[in-house]
């Protein structure tokens, strides 16, 4: 169960990772999407806290995290948001915005068909009039990969605490992968980007 949650914590930590990379490339995924209230007056927004019920996971692969884990994620969004000119306040009652992450997991299966090439007899010889091997002329057949993996749905949301709703939300998602990163500085800069546009001035 231990070596579960780790490989999940990596799959949070390789979704902020991702915004990060689909910077300089355009076939990744999409940055996330932003919603917000548009009636909410951001600028009074000095300070925040986290949300009491933060670094929640639900979905397919529900799996508990230790402290130390949810601490990873909540240090890079408090740093993206610090950044932004916002102070963290460890007391909620004194903060004029709350955040919340939560994390839903989705098993999913991508299947795919494509053709191939049947090589063999006349087909893939050598051709003498045209002089060259005639790939072209081979019959081919369908054939199916199927891959199961494990779809993440990272959400943000900034809480007014006064009436306990969600005024921003980020969302993105990304397939979760096992890969362990070391370097924390692409987390945070990973997190950055899920906060480029809060506030929405």
């Amino acid at each position: 169960m231990q070596r579960q949650a780790r490989s999940t914590m990596i799959g949070i930590l390789s979704i902020l990772v991702t915004l990060m990379v689909t910077t300089g490339c355009s076939s990744g995924p999409p940055k996330p999407t932003v919603d917000f209230n548009s009636e909410y007056d951001f600028a009074q927004v000095k300070t925040f806290s986290l949300y009491k019920q933060s670094g929640m996971v639900s979905g397919d692969n529900p799996l508990q995290l230790s402290d130390m884990q949810r601490n990873r994620a909540d240090d890079a969004l408090k740093l993206a948001l610090e950044n932004k000119g916002i102070t963290y306040v460890a007391d909620p009652s004194k903060a004029d915005i709350l955040l919340s992450w939560h994390l839903s997991t989705q098993n999913k299966t991508d299947v795919r068909t494509y053709q191939s090439a049947s090589y063999g007899g006349h087909y893939g010889g050598y051709n003498r009039y045209s002089r060259y091997n005639c790939w072209s002329c081979a019959p081919s057949h369908t054939e199916v990969s199927v891959k199961d993996y494990t779809e993440g749905t990272f959400i943000v949301d900034m809480i007014d605490p006064e009436v306990n709703q969600s005024v921003w939300r980020g969302v993105t998602q990304s397939r979760l992968k096992g890969q362990k990163e070391e370097d924390s500085t692409k987390y945070n800069e990973a997190a950055a980007s899920i906060f480029e546009t809060f506030p929405p001035y």
